[in-house]
């Protein structure tokens, strides 16, 4: 088990925009299963590489019976919309009302580079994903409007 550190707010690699992946292999399952791990012990939902210092199109999502890891994620759909209480793991003690489409569906890859098409997902596994997309983006949960609740 490798945990990371997880980068915190203001740090400048929260607001990059994040590189494709175009080389896959031991390095990238390596960074995959270091992230689940970093997740866990954070006792998150969902992680972005760029949380953990790497600027590479590369998420991790545990919800439910989801584990999930996309490789330079697109959401190709978005349906319906519903603010809802998110918090992060890089703006520790901070939480928002976030607007969130409430159907998504998803184009990337698998950690070794195959396609992966996930259609109309819903709820709280289509509001984590596009949690970790934004940060993939460089958009921070502070971007998206709503109340504040703690201190940046």
């Amino acid at each position: 088990m490798s945990v990371l550190p997880i980068v915190c707010y203001p740090e400048p690699i929260l607001r990059q925009v994040a590189s494709p992946v175009v080389s896959y292999g031991q390095p990238m399952l390596a960074l995959i299963r270091d992230m689940f791990d970093t997740m866990r012990h954070a006792k998150g939902v969902g992680l972005a590489a760029p949380q953990v210092g790497v600027s590479l199109r590369v998420i991790v999502v545990s919800y439910q019976q989801h584990q999930l890891a996309l490789v330079n994620p697109v959401i190709t759909h978005l349906e319906g919309e519903e603010s809802g209480e998110e918090g992060c793991l890089s703006l520790p003690n901070v939480s928002l009302l976030v607007p969130r489409a409430t159907i998504i569906s998803v184009d990337a890859q698998s950690p070794n580079g195959h396609p992966i098409r996930l259609k109309k997902l819903k709820g709280y596994l289509a509001r984590i994903i596009q949690h970790e997309v934004d940060h993939l983006n460089g958009v921070l949960i502070l971007d998206k409007g709503g109340e504040v609740n703690g201190s940046v």
